[in-house]
């Protein structure tokens, strides 16, 4: 009997934990029931349709249900494009944004980030030719891509100057990272560069395709964008992630999709540079 009042109050005390924190949530949010999150499900493992059930999937899909439960609401995950990210964000076509979106200070304007995930841009070659490259060094002078739409072009090109000298690195923009890596196995750049934390999966889709080299050549931070006005949203989505820190969620699913090297031990708020 003490042991059925026990589990009874341990479940009064879970609704009213998640009862709660929807009641942080705006008005709108919380009378709707649900949250409308936009994503582009081309970026595994964060986000991805399952080739075998079409079926979003991946870590960052994964959290963002993981956030519904806890705040007490329906995540509506909504697709769209990468450009259309920051006026779903500011017209009010969606609620946030999760889709391994980049903190970046130049962002802030529009959109206030949650973040949750640490990474950096991290080179890497053809597995046949990572005996060429011992270090980072070893790409001066060298043609290496990465997708336009980052700021890993500009990053390697600051790395470039602060290490290379009178021998830079070549940068190439490519259209994506997926673009990258495929100029990569034709042989048109010598290396490319990507999030690190997508390498790893990457590399057990293809074993023995590639190599990487060195270590990230920048820390950055990926992050829920939520509209700048919502300070009520900001504040219920960072108390949600840190819950799911606290009670072991988050390391679960970092473990899941191979990110736990990228685990950061408190959300923090605009923390991109």
């Amino acid at each position: 009997m003490m042991m059925k009042r026990f589990l009874l109050a341990a479940v009064f005390l879970g609704v009213m934990s998640a009862s709660a924190m929807a009641a942080e949530l705006p008005p709108e949010i919380a009378k709707r029931g649900s949250l409308k999150v936009a994503i582009v499900p081309n970026y595994p493992p964060m986000e991805f349709r399952d080739p075998a059930t079409n079926a979003l999937s991946g870590f960052d899909v994964d959290l963002g249900e993981a956030i519904g439960r806890k705040l007490g609401v329906k995540i509506e995950w909504t697709e769209t494009s990468f450009a259309e990210f920051m006026p779903s964000i500011s017209t009010g076509r969606v609620d946030a944004i999760l889709s391994g979106f980049t903190d970046y200070a130049s962002r802030h304007e529009v959109a206030t980030f949650v973040d949750y995930l640490r990474s950096g841009p991290q080179f890497f070659v053809q597995h046949s030719r990572k005996a060429e490259f011992k270090d980072a060094m070893s790409l001066c002078g060298k043609k290496v891509g990465s997708s336009r739409r980052t700021m890993f072009p500009a990053q390697i090109a600051a790395w470039s100057e602060k290490n290379c000298g009178s021998n830079p690195i070549q940068v190439v923009g490519t259209d994506g990272s997926a673009d990258a890596r495929t100029q990569l196995r034709q042989g048109r750049i010598d290396a490319a560069a990507q999030g690190n934390e997508t390498l790893p999966y990457i590399m057990d889709l293809e074993p023995n395709t590639y190599a990487t080299v060195g270590e990230p050549i920048a820390q950055q931070f990926t992050g829920i964008a939520l509209p700048v006005k919502e300070k009520a949203l900001q504040q219920a989505m960072l108390e949600a992630v840190d819950a799911l820190i606290a009670d072991g969620t988050y390391k679960a699913l970092l473990a899941k999709w191979k990110l736990s090297d990228n685990a950061i031990e408190k959300a923090t708020i605009n923390a991109g540079q």
